[in-house]
C-alpha cells in the first residue's frame, strides 16, 4: 500500500476548490487541502508547501521559478490551469523531477467580463448604481452610446475574435491590430485592418488588449501611446498587466486625459489595501476575475483530478513544459 499523499490547491479564495469538482477518485490516495489566502513571497509559499507531493495553481498567479522548486523537495506534481504557463520554469521541474501537467480553459468568461466592464463604463453603472443605493441624485451621467462608435482591438486571437464579433453585433465600427495581424484575419472576422497601433489608439472611442505576454509586447502601452487616446476614450485591459504601464494609466486617469478604464488585471496582485488602483478616478476594476466563473472552475478542478489520478497511473496527461 502507498503512502498518502498531500496536495495543497492555491489561491482558493471563495473556497469552492474541493465543492465545485469531484475528488472522490483520488480520495483514496490523496489529502486535498485549500489556501483561501494568497502566499505573498517565495519565503511564505516554500514554507506553507513544504509538505506536500502536489500543488494545484491557478493560471500565472504563483511564479514557480527555480529558487522556489529547490525548497520542495516533496513536489512530485505541479498542476497550472490552463495549457500555457509563463511563469514556470520548466528546466528547473524537469531537473527536480518535478510533472508539470495543465488544464483546459474556456475563453467564454473573459470575453464576457470585457464586455461587462465596456458597458459598465458607457452607461456609468457603478455610479448610477451607488447614488441610487444612497439616496442621491436621480441620473448624474449620461451615457455613450456603442452603435456607431469605433472599437479598437490589440490582438485579434481566440478572445480578441470573440469580442470583435459582440462589437459588430452593437453596430460598432471595428478595427484591429496586432504586430502579426494579417488583413486576411481581420477579413475572417470581419474587421478593419488598422495601419498601425497609433492609427487605432488615435481613432477608437473603445480600445480593448487581448495579447499575450511577450517581450514584444510588455509595455505596449506606455505614456506615449495612451496620450493617443481621445479625451472621451475608454481603455479595456482584461489581458496582462504588464501589456499596460500601470503608472501611466493612473496619470491619465488622474489628469483626466482619457474619459475611463476598465482593468481587471494588476501589477500585484492581490492589491495592497492602500494601492493607488483601488482609489484612482474614472476607474472601473474587478479583481482578476476574468477566468473565475463556475464552469471554467469545474473544468479547472475537475481536469486537475484526471491530471492527478493519471499520474498516479504512471500516465500523465496535457504536459506543460
Amino acid at each position: 500500500m502507498r503512502p498518502r499523499l498531500r496536495c495543497a490547491v492555491l489561491d482558493d479564495f471563495q473556497t469552492v476548490a474541493t465543492e465545485i469538482a469531484d475528488w472522490s477518485p483520488v480520495a483514496e490516495d490523496v489529502d486535498v487541502v485549500s489556501f483561501a489566502e494568497h502566499f505573498a513571497d517565495e519565503d511564505s509559499l516554500a514554507k506553507a508547501l513544504a509538505d506536500f507531493d502536489i500543488v494545484v495553481t491557478l493560471r500565472e498567479r504563483v511564479p514557480f521559478p527555480a529558487s522556489l522548486l529547490a525548497r520542495l523537495p516533496r513536489l512530485k506534481l505541479l498542476i497550472a490551469s490552463g495549457m500555457r504557463n509563463s511563469v514556470i520554469d520548466y528546466t528547473a521541474a524537469e531537473a527536480h523531477g518535478v510533472t508539470v501537467c495543465g488544464t483546459s480553459s474556456s475563453s467564454t468568461p473573459p470575453v464576457e467580463l470585457t464586455w461587462a466592464l465596456l458597458l459598465g463604463l458607457a452607461r456609468g453603472l457603478v455610479t448610477e448604481y451607488n447614488s441610487l443605493r444612497s439616496g442621491g441624485p436621480w441620473q448624474s451621467t449620461v451615457g455613450v452610446d456603442l452603435h456607431g462608435a469605433r472599437l479598437g482591438l490589440l490582438g485579434l486571437g481566440k478572445i480578441g475574435s470573440r469580442v470583435a464579433r459582440i462589437g459588430l453585433a452593437f453596430d460598432m465600427r471595428v478595427t484591429a491590430w496586432s504586430q502579426n495581424l494579417t488583413k486576411e484575419r481581420a477579413d475572417e472576422v470581419g474587421v478593419e485592418l488598422s495601419a498601425s497601433k497609433e492609427e487605432l489608439l488615435s481613432d477608437s472611442d473603445f480600445v480593448s488588449v487581448h495579447l499575450a505576454l511577450s517581450d514584444r509586447t510588455r509595455g505596449l502601452l506606455g505614456a506615449p501611446e495612451l496620450a493617443l487616446l481621445k479625451p472621451t476614450a475608454y481603455l479595456i485591459n482584461t489581458s496582462r498587466a504588464a501589456l499596460v504601464d500601470q503608472d501611466a494609466l493612473l496619470a491619465a486617469l488622474h489628469e483626466g486625459r482619457i474619459a475611463g478604464a476598465g482593468v481587471d488585471v494588476f501589477d500585484i496582485e492581490p492589491l495592497p489595501a492602500d494601492h493607488p488602483m483601488r482609489t484612482a478616478p474614472r476607474l472601473l476594476a474587478t479583481p482578476h476575475l476574468g477566468y473565475v466563473s463556475r464552469d471554467n472552475y469545474a473544468t479547472y478542478y475537475g481536469q486537475a483530478v484526471e491530471d492527478i489520478r493519471a499520474y498516479l497511473a504512471g500516465s500523465p496527461v496535457r504536459l506543460l513544459g
